[in-house]
């Protein structure tokens, strides 16, 4: 690894700006603070500190005592899938992720070792980095296209991470514009900058929309993505779908959903071929890194907790919940094959639920795997939910077909409507459910299930017969009930330390489910 420049900004509760080169093909070294004229002064250097962010999305460097936990966007996808009904832990193991899993981090926002630091810091940091690009918008030098390439990208990680900060700090958007939200920033910080206090949820996804907008336009008038890390116009397209299907705003999901997936020009592979899900040089991975031999992390990483070969996934199992394995997967599901309902490996044996095998190693004797971050699977499944939402069922059927035709030979439905149930396991039978249920089973362990029941504001309920153990059963906590605050993380100490405009007695979320 390069050498890492660190800097802090009072603003942003003393988070660290990595703005390392950390692309194979970019050897320069940074020399100069992000904030002199060096690093952004054109837009060939400008891409120093933005790969320096990339970086970052899939290293291991959050705090002391929380780094094998925390390795970019997977660490986080694998936080929110294993807080809701898929994705089983078939045990504590070593701890990493039980606590997220068991719903038992809100209490620890004092230390800088749990989650809610550990994600406020994550974001902000992104934040604080894009604010400095961005801020040299007017004065960089270098063809239009290769500007906008850089600029692009700086709007699309703000968007993307106002919006991650959005989905784990407030509750989802449709119902609860006007609750409190997150602290926004825009410009460049300092040390002594004044902090800002909560923006409404409103407020922050004004933002995301205008800069994802923003995004769209300046990378879709510059070159084709460098890099699969990069943000491209078909990624911003992406990010702009699921940004959309969040607020429920319909028509901009099924659109920008249609134009990520003709940008891409990504096509919808067979199981079989993507199962371990560990080259994101597939021709339908969107977006994604590639793992180099010296950027490993070992232990800190996705696979080393999802591949049994390793012993924290080894003892404490991913698995698929059995009644979405069993009742919900169609027999013939070529899908099937990313799970093993044989492997007797768990202690709990029967009991368990089934053990995953769609994520692996490429070589685990030495931590080989690529991180996939965005499929194009995933915009299908966006429009196919949003025609259905707007009523246009022959057209959400068409773009479900599109994934469920390499999944299901002969597959076909006739379901209508758009009705759900309170809860995940209470049916209804219609088309959106169905769409659904294709994108429980597709994006599993991709995607972060809780953050789909949220928006769909439907509850779930864990059961042994699922194969959860007792521990995780959670039976007196309010999961079926999307209104609560059980999902919702509390901010960090440290931003309440350092932020005159944050009271912690008024603008903490509850630590309990309830306000």
């Amino acid at each position: 690894m390069k050498k890492i420049l660190k800097y802090t900004f009072a603003g942003l509760m003393g988070c660290t700006a990595l703005t390392s080169c950390l692309d194979s093909s970019l050897e320069t070294s940074p020399t100069d603070s992000m904030s002199g004229t060096t690093l952004l002064a054109n837009a060939n250097s400008a891409l120093i500190p933005l790969n320096g962010i990339y970086r970052s999305m899939y290293a291991s460097w959050s705090p002391a005592a929380n780094e094998h936990q925390s390795f970019g966007i997977n660490s986080y996808a694998l936080m929110a899938d294993v807080m809701g009904d898929d994705m089983i832990m078939d045990a504590m193991g070593s701890g990493w992720f039980w606590y997220d899993c068991i719903y038992n981090v809100k209490s620890r926002y004092t230390s800088t070792a749990w989650r809610s630091y550990d994600i406020w810091n994550c974001y902000y940091t992104w934040i604080s980095n894009a604010n400095y690009i961005l801020a040299a918008e007017e004065t960089m030098s270098g063809a239009s296209a290769d500007v906008n390439y850089v600029i692009g990208q700086a709007y699309a990680i703000r968007a993307y991470s106002y919006f991650m900060l959005a989905q784990n700090f407030a509750r989802t958007y449709k119902g609860h514009e006007s609750d409190p939200c997150c602290p926004i920033y825009t410009e460049p910080t300092v040390a002594g900058t004044e902090g800002q206090p909560r923006s409404t949820v409103q407020q922050v996804y004004d933002l995301v929309t205008s800069d994802i907008q923003k995004a769209v336009e300046k990378l879709s008038a510059a070159p084709a993505q460098t890099h699969k890390t990069h943000i491209d116009a078909s990624v911003a397209y992406g990010i702009q779908a699921r940004i959309a299907l969040t607020m429920e705003d319909w028509n901009l999901a099924k659109t920008a959903a249609h134009n990520a997936i003709e940008a891409s020009g990504c096509t919808v592979l067979p199981a079989e071929t993507i199962k371990g899900l560990n080259d994101a040089t597939l021709s339908n991975v969107m977006w994604g890194a590639p793992i180099q031999n010296d950027q490993t992390s070992g232990y800190a990483s996705f696979f080393a907790h999802m591949d049994p070969n390793v012993a924290y996934a080894n003892s404490a199992r991913k698995q698929i919940n059995k009644d979405l394995y069993d009742n919900i997967m169609l027999p013939t599901d070529e899908r099937k094959c990313w799970w093993d309902p044989t492997d007797t490996n768990s202690e709990r044996g029967a009991e368990a639920g089934y053990q995953q095998v769609k994520f692996s190693f490429s070589d685990y004797t030495v931590w080989m795997g690529d991180y996939v971050w965005m499929r194009v699977e995933e915009m299908y499944l966006t429009a196919a939910e949003a025609e259905c939402m707007l009523g246009e069922e022959d057209a959400a059927k068409q773009d479900l077909y599109a994934v469920m035709s390499q999944r299901v030979e002969g597959y076909s439905t006739t379901k209508t409507g758009t009705a759900l149930g309170k809860t995940s396991s209470d049916r209804t039978g219609s088309l959106r459910e169905e769409i659904i249920d294709q994108r429980r089973i597709e994006l599993w362990g991709e995607y972060g299930r809780i953050w789909d029941l949220r928006r769909l504001r439907q509850g779930f309920r864990r059961t042994a017969a699922q194969g959860w153990p007792a521990a995780a059963l959670l039976n007196n906590r309010p999961t079926d009930d999307p209104e609560c605050y059980m999902w919702v993380l509390t901010i960090p100490q440290t931003e309440f330390d350092g932020n005159v405009n944050m009271d912690l007695s008024q603008d903490q979320n509850p630590i309990d489910d309830y306000k």
